[in-house]
């Protein structure tokens, strides 16, 4: 059975594992033990328990498979001449089961968030009857580096193991079984009882104590040294004897392995752990118990765990929804004109809290609630009142509240406004508010339009029209607190008709944009803009274009929702100047890099003044100039005039003067070396272009002279350096690209004649 007592005001103190290595690393383990049973015909049972910290990050997994190894030695003389290949036998187990270990419960107290595993390995051996023991182990490295009470504990590793002694081989003996795990979390100064008792199957006499835990492995973690005795991973585990862990003395010891006052210790006869710990840490716990028959030991069994003690604190705390905390679990609940009460109970933990009970004294009776969670309490009038909350009376899980209540008079909020419902002006505000306190200190105005202030009468413009909720919210001495909404309903038309721009001089077509910047206005307004040219519009800011040139008067007419109307009239606001209009045509139509030159004859309207930009650089005031491309390519010709009234005008064409080939091939040749007609090629303008070819053939089809560089012609030698060729007709074929990418192609022939 398991017994935990928990002193209360302490807090508990999550048990944490910190499982900072890799898979390989152990740091998840918090415990373990391997027990054994006599199936007889030499057959045993052995169940391996591990457990682990399953809330922690980066934190190891259960070993998939055990590694397993059995060594059939006398721990006092041979086995410490065994090496780890010296096995009975070995065997990797594989993992049968995960579960849960129940969180313990403790009243009063939340327990921490705390998960922890125990993993299940069960596998069955055949060990005939010897003359030694057989030693059943598992190793793994390493433990978490936050234990308190061992020298380096993130190099210390595990060892489970249990001895069949030839005792217990004799009488088929099964070793006793621990019935509970220890609590993971124990409460600091708090006395701790927790029966750590085993049952034996057969009845045998148990012996218990503290010992020293098993070291095991070590920080080797790559292959093959991580699989060896000074590895993380020993398979199979190595032989005995075991070293202890070292314990940091003189504090801690094995049958002191946490120290308290009184000295936590276990009963040799009963197994009960009794003590009250004082120092909060991690401290690793060793737990033997020996089994006797008739006074001969046949065998022991181990199991190490943690303890973690921690800071505890209740889990009821009284609590309610409150103006004001004035002291520890003291609370001010005002009310201001209402002396019925309803208190808010936001207590916690509520699943602990089994009894409440609501009271106050009401000038001198005690009036009391405790049916309804949230208490409605009615008070005879304005005053200060005490009272309490108290849960769980009469028992350590209790806690109370203490509750001053203060009823003031009530504060009322109200106001008045006047304004111009048709022409837009300011709002005036009249505070009206009331208190049957002292008097009013704050007042704090929402307008409704974004803007807010703390005048107790203030003036307010709106800049839009609309149904504008205006609330005021105003604060007594005893801070009481109310809040009154009106909604007005401003429609005005505006004061005074403001536009932009103010006045416009421009040229023809005027695009213009009349920007109405009067308020208050929006789309639910009916405007009407005139703008004297014939043209109208509805919208708020319009745009027109101005076609004729001429002076014009514009006219706005608004109309609110409510019927409210304000025009204006802006006379001479437009001037709108004439236009020239540009035009030209050129000769030729299509200039070439052979004819770059071009004439431009003007043929604008209304101009005054020419200018001319060539888009070269070159520019030209003439009226109808004559300009000669320096290049071929595209060129964007401006023309720019000018009216007598300054207005411009301007056309831009595109000119393409066009790189232009000229090709030509003679029909006959006579190389006969007397430096005339010796040599056959064509003769032209190739400017720009690219992929020359000429070849020539004689009448078998047969390629006789072949070029790519028009300069280079044909000597009538075959290829120009072979046999002369005879008289007679050779076709000739060009081809090249032009400098825009046109592809050309002369045939002729070539008359040889010596």
């Amino acid at each position: 059975m398991q017994m935990l007592t928990i002193k209360r005001n302490t807090t508990i103190l999550i048990f944490l594992l910190t499982g900072i290595f890799s898979q390989l690393q152990a740091r998840h383990i918090i415990g373990g033990e391997i027990t054994y049973e006599c199936l007889g015909n030499d057959q045993y049972e052995f169940t391996l328990l591990i457990y682990r910290d399953c809330n922690c990050t980066d934190c190891a997994e259960f070993d998939p498979f055990a590694a397993i190894a059995v060594y059939n030695c006398d721990e006092d003389s041979d086995c410490g001449s065994f090496g780890q290949a010296d096995y009975f036998t070995r065997l990797d187990v594989p993992l049968l089961e995960i579960n849960n270990v129940a969180e313990p419960t403790y009243p009063c107290l939340v327990p921490p968030d705390v998960c922890v595993q125990e993993g299940l390995y069960r596998f069955t051996l055949t060990l005939p009857n010897s003359p030694q023991s057989y030693h059943v182990s598992y190793q793994r490295c390493c433990r978490n580096v936050t234990i308190n009470n061992i020298i380096g504990p993130e190099s210390s590793g595990a060892t489970y193991t249990v001895a069949v002694t030839p005792e217990a081989q004799d009488l088929c003996n099964s070793s006793p079984e621990f019935n509970e795990f220890p609590p993971i979390v124990i409460c600091a100064d708090t006395p701790l009882e927790f029966d750590h008792s085993a049952t034996d199957p057969d009845g045998d006499q148990l012996v218990y104590s503290f010992c020293a835990p098993l070291d095991g492995g070590g920080n080797i973690l790559v292959e093959p040294g991580v699989y060896t005795c000074d590895g993380a991973i020993p398979t199979p585990a190595c032989p005995p004897p075991y070293n202890n862990v070292n314990f940091i003395v003189p504090n801690y010891s094995a049958d002191q392995p946490m120290g308290g006052a009184p000295l936590v210790t276990i009963d040799p006869n009963t197994g009960l752990i009794t003590g009250t710990p004082n120092i909060l840490g991690q401290f690793v716990v060793g737990v033997c118990v020996q089994e006797f028959r008739n006074g001969q030991l046949l065998g022991e069994i181990r199991r190490d765990f943690q303890f973690n003690v921690a800071s505890c604190d209740p889990t009821v705390v009284a609590d309610i929804d409150a103006d004001e905390v004035v002291g520890e679990q003291q609370y001010v609940v005002n009310t201001c004109g209402n002396s019925i009460v309803t208190f808010e109970n936001e207590s916690f933990q509520e699943r602990f809290i089994e009894q409440f009970e609501w009271s106050f004294d009401i000038n001198g009776t005690i009036v009391t609630e405790s049916e309804e969670w949230n208490a409605t309490i009615e008070f005879p009038g304005e005053g200060t009142y005490e009272g309490q909350l108290i849960l769980n009376p009469g028992t350590n899980c209790g806690d109370t509240a203490q509750i001053f209540v203060n009823v003031f008079p009530e504060v009322i909020a109200d106001f008045s406004y006047v304004y111009d419902t048709c022409v837009a002006g300011p709002v005036d505000f009249t505070d009206l508010s009331s208190t049957g306190a002292c008097c009013l200190t704050e007042w704090d105005w929402s307008f409704g339009d974004g803007n807010n202030t703390d005048a107790q009468n203030p003036s307010h413009v709106y800049m839009e029209p609309g149904n504008i909720p205006v609330t005021l919210t105003v604060t007594d001495t005893n801070s009481c607190v109310d809040s009154y909404t009106q909604t007005i309903e401003y429609f005005p038309v505006p004061s005074l008709i403001i536009i932009a721009p103010s006045s416009f001089i421009g040229c023809t077509p005027a695009e213009i944009f009349f920007d109405n910047l009067s308020f208050p206005i929006d789309s639910t307004y009916d405007i009407t803009w005139d703008f004297g040219d014939g043209g109208f519009s509805t919208a708020i800011s319009p745009t027109h274009i101005f076609e004729i040139p001429g002076n014009y008067t514009v006219t706005v007419d608004i109309t609110s929702p409510i019927g409210c109307q304000t025009d204006t009239i802006f006379p001479g606001l437009i001037d709108i100047l004439p236009s020239p209009t540009a035009g030209f045509d050129f000769t030729p139509n299509e200039p070439s890099s052979l004819q770059p030159e071009v004439v431009f004859t003007d043929q604008s309207q209304d101009a005054a003044s020419w200018f001319w930009d060539f888009d070269t650089g070159a520019t030209s005031i003439l009226t109808n100039p004559t300009y000669v491309f320096p290049d071929t390519g595209m060129y964007e010709v401006a023309q720019i005039v000018t009216h007598p009234s300054g207005c411009q005008d301007t056309l831009i064409q595109v000119i393409d003067v066009i790189p232009e080939v000229r090709y030509n091939l003679p029909n006959a040749f006579t190389p006969n070396n007397d430096s005339t007609n010796d040599i056959f090629k064509g003769v032209g303008i190739l400017d720009g272009a690219t992929n020359f070819r000429m070849t020539i053939w004689n009448r078998w089809g047969e390629l006789v002279f072949e070029t790519t560089d028009p300069d280079i012609g044909w000597n009538g030698l075959k290829n120009n350096t072979g046999q002369p060729s005879p008289n007679g007709v050779y076709p000739v074929v060009v081809n090249f690209i032009g400098p825009r990418g046109e592809k050309f192609e002369y045939k002729g022939v070539a008359t040889l004649i010596r």
